[in-house]
């Protein structure tokens, strides 16, 4: 029997062993991973600090901490996720998860409360987008970006079915009680389904070229400046995510209209992702993300300078939800789209560990920096800045194309232009 070529075979392999029940089974987990681990602590951190009497500069330090775990362990976590695939490695998060929420929820003092929010750190990089992507990326083969779509599309619910079920947990129960029942909504829902669903044979993955023009991908020249343009969009995306409930505070609206503008910013972002996949097929690469970051900045602006009234602000929110779940998709691709799916889970967490850096520091640089700037006004504007220069820079993000295989008979040609093309495709130097 004649052998397939090796990508032929890995697509092959793919299709067979893709298990269509992963797909509702990360949905399922990504919107309660997020909405409990990451977007109930805006909702609850103004009861937290009145409770505690913690700074909202401290607690918001102790959640940024978290993020900077998870950017430091989601490269670890990728080369583990290329080699065995998902089900250990997102199991174990969901385990993590929920220990570290039934930690904070308990927590006697500050030093406690902040070594719960480091154990979420190692929870979020085993259980967020990146091992979900990883996962859908090698199982689903060329059908990846509608598998994306998909799982993006309900995690962009996140917020809006979390924000909302946290600050009405909140009115009639205190912050711990409501951390100790989201931490049993966690448990139930994503352990169960990361350990059965996750189960099928893990795809090889596909070979790819180990250079780019003679350097390694993680050293080429488009691949640093993709990563310092998501750095800086990265920062502003979620600095403004965390201090849109403060700023809505600052324009009069209330604790819960407050969390049901943060709750329909992640219903833009579902409608967002609905876009993208019509969107990436009239752009380049280059072009999408230049694009969507500088629409980024536009909104992130358009808080600082619109006064109100609230429901414009949640106008403006569900805008802003629009952007940002077009960046996640976009992220997402962001590797495949220049450099192939080999090594997926290892170059992506490569490229988008200085930007969750970034993402770390944005909530805390946020509280911190809104006293001097004199207000949340100000900050937005100076995030809107941050949005702008990364645009300028992804538009040096291009990569060429690889080379076509040659024809029978043909031979490379030297002295000419990208070496290892044919002369068919080239002019002479």
């Amino acid at each position: 029997m004649p052998q397939l070529p090796a990508g032929a075979a890995a697509t092959r392999t793919g299709v067979r062993s893709r298990p269509h029940v992963v797909l509702p089974a990360l949905c399922a987990t990504q919107i309660t991973s997020w909405g409990v681990i990451y977007y109930a602590f805006p909702v609850l951190n103004s009861r937290i600090t009145a409770d505690t009497g913690w700074s909202p500069a401290v607690t918001t330090a102790a959640f940024s901490a978290a993020l900077l775990v998870s950017a430091a362990f989601g490269i670890p976590v990728g080369r583990v996720l290329d080699r065995r695939g998902p089900r250990a490695v997102m199991t174990a998060g969901s385990v993590l998860g929920t220990l570290a929420l039934l930690l904070i929820a308990t927590a006697p003092g500050l030093a406690c409360f902040t070594a719960g929010w480091l154990l979420a750190g190692v929870a979020m990089a085993t259980t967020f987008y990146p091992p979900a992507f990883a996962a859908l990326t090698r199982w689903w083969g060329p059908d990846r970006v509608r598998a994306l779509t998909v799982v993006t599309l309900a995690g962009g619910l996140a917020s809006t079915v979390f924000a909302p079920l946290t600050a009405a947990l909140a009115e009639h129960l205190s912050w711990r009680a409501t951390y100790l029942v989201l931490a049993a909504i966690l448990a139930a829902v994503t352990i169960p389904a990361h350990a059965l669903a996750l189960r099928a044979p893990w795809p090889p993955a596909e070979p790819a070229p180990a250079v780019t023009g003679g350097t390694p991908v993680v050293r080429s020249r488009p691949f640093l400046v993709l990563a310092a343009a998501f750095t800086l969009s990265g920062f502003a995306m979620y600095a403004v995510v965390i201090s849109l409930v403060p700023l809505l505070h600052e324009r009069g609206a209330s604790t819960t209209a407050a969390a049901w503008a943060l709750g329909l910013g992640g219903a833009g972002q579902t409608l967002g992702r609905t876009l993208y996949a019509s969107f990436a097929a009239r752009t380049s690469a280059t072009t999408r993300t230049a694009v969507l970051i500088t629409l980024g900045s536009a909104t992130t602006a358009a808080f600082a300078l619109v006064p109100g009234p609230i429901p414009l602000l949640v106008a403006l929110s569900v805008g802003a939800g629009v952007v940002r779940g077009n960046l996640t998709l976009l992220q997402a691709t962001a590797v495949t789209d220049r450099w192939g799916t080999a090594h997926y889970g290892r170059l992506s967490a490569v490229l988008t560990a200085p930007a969750s850096l970034a993402a770390a520091l944005a909530p805390w640089a946020g509280a911190v920096l809104s006293g001097p700037l004199g207000g949340y006004d100000a900050l937005f504007l100076l995030l809107a800045g941050c949005s702008l220069a990364a645009a300028a820079l992804a538009t040096a993000t291009g990569v060429r194309a690889p080379p076509p295989p040659l024809r029978p008979g043909e031979q490379e040609e030297p002295g000419y232009r990208n070496r290892g093309l044919p002369r068919r495709f080239l002019r002479r130097e």
